[in-house]
Order: C-alpha cells, then structure tokens, then sequence
C-alpha cells in the first residue's frame, strides 16, 4: 500500500520535471539558436539547429496544427484519468514523463502559431526537442514497466 501512495507524487513530479526541463530548453534554444547557424556539439555526430515544427513528427501534417492540438488535449486527459489504474512506480514515472512532454509540446502550439520549437540534430533523425525525447522514453518505460508485470494465473476449467 505504501507504494500505491507514492505513485501521485511520482507522476507529477516527473511530468513537472520534464515540462520545466522542456521549457527551459525552448526559452535557452529561441534566445541563442534563432536566426543563427547551427553549434556543433560533437562533430559529424550532434548539433543544435534551430527550427520550427509545425506539424507531428517527421513534420507531418504541418498544416492542420487544430489536429495535434485537439489530440495533445485527449492524450493528456486520458493520461490523467487513467492515473487511478496505475499500479506501479514505473508505469507512473514513464506516463509522467509523456505528459510533461505533451504539455511542453502543447505549449508551445499554444503561445507559438508557427510551431513546436525544435533543436537537437542528430543528422540521421529529424530535429527534435527534450519533450520529444521524454515522450518516447516515457512510452518505452511504460512498455517495459507491463512487461515486467506479474501476471495472475489464469482460473482452470473444470472439465
């Protein structure tokens, strides 16, 4: 029971977290990465890049911003009322983590009409933000937080 307890505070604290982290990083990217040429953090391997994304990932449907906002709405209210279900710390954690990615994703659709604020480049994959990156581990956690589930036995058939 005592871990039941500790599930709230995780999930919203992780998602506090990473919206603060998220924010932080878009305010420190449109400050010293806007207008100007990309930094080069390890060469030929990672740089930042400023841009703008105003569509889901890989920039699809950058034109019907209405429709990543309505779903950002659903997925976070969904995430929230789901939060009584919750029965492990990690499960918590994972959907923490994906809501303050949305959030921090869903604020910017909010305050910016041309997009999500995008800036880590790995040159294989498109330009992405913190949110992004805590969206996806988040959604791994979780996958791997019902993996690792006990299962209950299935009730035999009496023949």
């Amino acid at each position: 029971m005592a871990g039941r307890r500790r599930i709230p505070p995780l999930f919203f604290t992780a998602a506090a977290a990473v919206y603060a982290l998220d924010r932080v990083t878009k305010v420190l990217a449109e400050k010293y990465l806007e207008g100007h040429a990309p930094v080069t953090i390890v060469p030929h391997i990672v740089q930042l890049t400023f841009v703008r994304n105003a569509g889901g990932a890989f920039g699809i449907l950058g034109h019907q911003p209405w429709l990543f906002f309505g779903a950002t709405i659903l997925v976070c209210l969904g995430i929230i009322v789901s939060l009584p279900r919750v029965s492990s710390l990690p499960s918590a954690f994972g959907l923490g983590m994906i809501l303050g990615g949305a959030l921090g994703n869903l604020t910017d659709r909010v305050i910016h009409s041309a997009g999500v604020v995008d800036f880590v480049d790995f040159h294989v994959w498109p330009v992405f933000n913190m949110a992004d990156s805590a969206i996806v581990v988040g959604a791994i956690v979780v996958v791997l937080a019902g993996l690792g589930r006990k299962r209950e036995p299935a009730p035999a058939h009496e023949s």
